[in-house]
């Protein structure tokens, strides 16, 4: 099994950065992609990005593009989401997650994590 832990998670007011990190444990090897994605309260589960552990290959919702950067240190296991600019509408529980394809539908991931809250203040 994969064991994913996500820190960074906190209060930031509108236009600040937080950089969320994404620890994998167990048999990583079997999952090639690793993505992130949120939910706010009412909301649907929404894809934020991927990448492959190599980085290679990444994906970005377009609400994030620009302003989110995922990279990933395959030494460390982690996965990091760098987010820049940040608005209220990123206010969101944030999850990683683990899975064999690089994907954008959530139900392609077969770990998560307990997800960390970012709450953005106006």
């Amino acid at each position: 099994q994969v064991r994913l832990v996500e820190s960074g998670g906190g209060l930031v007011q509108a236009g600040g950065s937080l950089r969320l990190s994404c620890e994998a444990s167990g048999r990583t090897f079997s999952s090639a992609a690793m993505g992130w994605f949120r939910q706010a309260p009412g909301n649907e589960r929404e894809f934020v990005a991927v990448s492959t552990w190599s980085g290679l290959t990444t994906l970005y919702a377009d609400s994030v593009k620009g302003r989110f950067t995922i990279s990933t240190d395959k030494a460390k296991n982690t996965v990091y989401l760098q987010m820049s600019s940040l608005k209220p509408d990123d206010t969101a529980v944030y999850y990683c997650a683990a899975g064999g394809y690089v994907s954008r539908q959530y139900e392609r991931y077969d770990y998560w994590g307990q997800g960390t809250q970012v709450t953005v203040s106006s």
